[in-house]
C-alpha cells in the first residue's frame, strides 16, 4: 500500500507534463508506469510504502489487511499533506483525517500516483527478490498474477510461502490433489496491493485519464 504527497501546481515543464499521464496503474502500460514512478520519486513531496505478509493477509483477511495499511501509509504523509484522500474506503476514526473519494485513481493525481508507486514497487519486489527465492514459479514473468503458467507452476511444485493460502484457486486444489501436504492459496504480494491512500495538494492537476494490479 502506498502514499503520496504531491503538489503539482509547484511542478513546471517536462515534469508536469509528465505527471499529468497519471492513471490508474493497471491502465497504464508498463514503461508509463516506470517513467511515472520515477516522475512521482523525484517531485513528491513526500512518498511511503507499507507491505503485508502473505501469513499476514491469511490470518487478518485482506481487506482488514488493506485498511490497516492505507491507514498506515496515510500516517506517514499527514505531516506534510494539506489534504488527505483515499480511494474508495472510509478507514475510520483512528486513521488521520481523509476523504473518501470512490474511483480515486482516476479522478486525483496524488491518488493515481500512489497506485503507479504502489504497482511498480509490487512488480519489482515479485520479479526480483521473490522469483531469486522461489526459483520455478515464473515470478519474474507473471509477478504473481494468475496465468496459465503460474497455475501450472503451482501444480508442479504446490503453493510456495509467497501464496495466500486463503485464497480460492483451482490450482491450489488440483495441487492439493498431488500432494495431501498442500493447501489452496493465491499469490499474495507486495505493496503491494496497489495502493490506494492519498495526499491532494490545494491546486492538484488533473490525472491523464483517471490505482493497483
Amino acid at each position: 500500500m502506498a502514499a503520496v504527497c504531491i503538489d503539482l501546481d509547484g511542478i513546471r515543464g517536462r515534469p508536469r507534463r509528465l505527471l499529468s499521464e497519471l492513471d490508474d496503474s493497471k491502465r497504464l502500460l508498463p514503461e508509463q508506469r516506470e517513467r511515472l514512478f520515477g516522475a512521482v520519486m523525484t517531485h513528491a513531496e513526500c512518498v511511503t510504502v507499507h507491505v503485508a505478509s502473505p501469513r499476514r493477509i491469511d490470518a487478518d483477511g485482506l481487506h482488514r489487511t488493506n485498511l490497516r495499511l492505507m491507514a498506515e501509509a496515510l500516517r506517514g504523509v499527514e505531516h506534510v499533506a494539506e489534504r488527505c484522500l483515499v480511494d474508495g474506503f472510509h478507514l475510520g476514526p483512528e486513521a488521520p483525517e481523509h476523504a473518501r473519494v470512490v474511483g480515486g485513481d482516476r479522478r486525483s493525481a496524488a491518488i493515481a500516483a500512489a497506485s503507479v508507486v504502489a504497482k511498480v514497487t509490487r512488480d519489482r519486489l515479485m520479479a526480483g527478490p521473490v522469483a531469486a527465492a522461489h526459483p520455478g514459479f515464473g515470478f519474474d514473468k507473471h509477478v504473481g498474477y494468475a496465468t496459465p503458467e503460474h497455475h501450472a507452476a503451482i501444480r508442479r511444485l504446490g503453493p510456495s510461502p509467497m501464496h495466500r493460502m486463503s485464497f480460492d484457486s483451482l490450482a491450489y486444489r488440483d495441487a492439493a490433489d498431488v500432494s495431501a501436504a498442500d493447501a489452496a492459496g493465491e499469490v499474495a504480494p507486495g505493496p503491494a496491493t496497489p495502493v490506494r491512500v492519498e495526499r491532494a495538494a490545494p491546486a492538484q492537476v488533473a490525472s491523464g485519464a483517471a490505482p493497483p494490479g
